[in-house]
């Protein structure tokens, strides 16, 4: 009778080494995403928007390796939404108001407040829905994900760090307006790309390896160049991504319809 036991024991230790090490990068996130802070209450925003991109891909590694190593938790699962709160919500509030919107005062507090509210929001109902049965709708996200929220809200300070600050660009009015976009974007059901289930044909992954290590490499080059085209890249695939879920939404209606008549005609 003690040989089960031990089995037992051994395999909860086994499972309690898996958890160990995507909590660990999810805590260095944290770390990473306080960083970003610290970066900016020194006016060194470069530093600041590297820590944030930094955090983000650690916030998109630890998922997959738990589930990749079966190490997956409730405990993860918390602590993964108080790392999206302090690195995709407060840090990048605090680093635009210490770069622009200190100049607006009180409306610039409120702004920033405002849009912390929506990233606690927009993690609670993430949460909530993620137990739900798997479907096409899984391609999808319901509403911009915080961390695509914290880096939107970071592009006209990216664009301004950036070769392309020679554009004539009112900041005092395009960071309010970021701002308030984005806050919605995050509480809204507007659906965005989740490209978690993207299907890779195998004839195509030595071209798809190759685009990532040209992306990196130009990443490294051009640091914040590269950020800023990506954001502005993601925002013309919003109305992309509504448009794509629209048509998917309506192909399958049909086809739920047509299998109900069917059921119909067989009972008849």
């Amino acid at each position: 009778m003690q040989q089960p036991k031990n089995n037992i024991k051994i395999i909860a230790e086994k499972k309690n080494a898996r958890v160990i090490l995507p909590n660990m990068l999810t805590l260095i996130g944290v770390c990473i995403g306080l960083t970003s802070i610290r970066f900016a209450m020194d006016g060194k925003y470069e530093f600041a928007i590297i820590a944030i991109i930094f955090a983000a891909v650690i916030d998109g590694l630890d998922g997959r390796i738990a589930r990749l190593i079966k190490g997956t938790s409730k405990v993860g699962k918390e602590l993964d939404s108080l790392t999206d709160m302090i690195s995709f919500g407060v840090a990048p509030a605090f680093i635009m108001f210490f770069w622009k919107l200190n100049t607006l005062e009180r409306f610039g507090w409120l702004l920033c407040l405002v849009y912390v509210i929506c990233v606690a929001l927009r993690l609670a109902r993430f949460n909530v829905n993620s137990n739900q049965e798997t479907s096409w709708r899984d391609n999808f996200f319901e509403g911009v994900p915080s961390p695509a929220g914290g880096i939107l809200v970071l592009t006209p300070l990216i664009i301004s760090l950036s070769g392309f600050d020679y554009i004539n660009i009112n900041y005092d009015l395009v960071v309010p307006i970021f701002f308030i976009i984005t806050s919605f974007l995050l509480i809204s059901k507007f659906p965005t790309y989740s490209f978690k289930k993207i299907v890779i044909p195998r004839k195509t992954t030595i071209f798809l390896l190759f685009s990532i290590i040209v992306f990196f490499v130009l990443l490294l080059i051009y640091t914040l160049d590269v950020i800023a085209i990506s954001a502005l890249i993601y925002l013309i695939l919003l109305p992309v991504s509504f448009m794509h879920y629209q048509k998917l939404k309506k192909r399958n209606e049909h086809r739920n319809s047509k299998l109900e008549d069917d059921d119909l005609e067989d009972i008849l």
